[in-house]
């Protein structure tokens, strides 16, 4: 396992992957920031947790739309979405402390 830093929202994220892993995590996390601040911009949610909760849906309406004409295996699907639930816990962890 390898440690690397992901930055969402300015905000930096160290976690553990293996080392193949590590191209495509960086992607997700890229893919994740992109609709985060997209969210953030459009000016009409406010609060990290809030974000992060929107952006999670709109991608897993993304995944659950898709016809899989691309070839992705379920199982492939599968894992995404739990690193995504992992980088989402990741982000929202520290909201919990504010409640």
């Amino acid at each position: 396992m390898e440690q690397i830093t992901l930055t969402i929202l300015g905000r930096e994220y160290r976690v553990a992957c293996r080392p193949e892993e590590r191209n495509e995590l960086l992607a997700c996390a890229h893919y994740v920031d992109q609709k985060m601040a997209a969210i953030r911009d459009g000016g009409k949610v406010l609060g990290a947790d809030r974000i992060a909760v929107m952006a999670a849906l709109q991608i897993a309406q993304e995944l659950f739309g898709s016809k899989g004409t691309d070839g992705t295996e379920l199982a492939d699907v599968r894992r995404r979405l739990r690193d995504l639930t992992a980088l989402a816990d990741g982000i929202l962890a520290p909201q919990e402390k504010l409640f």
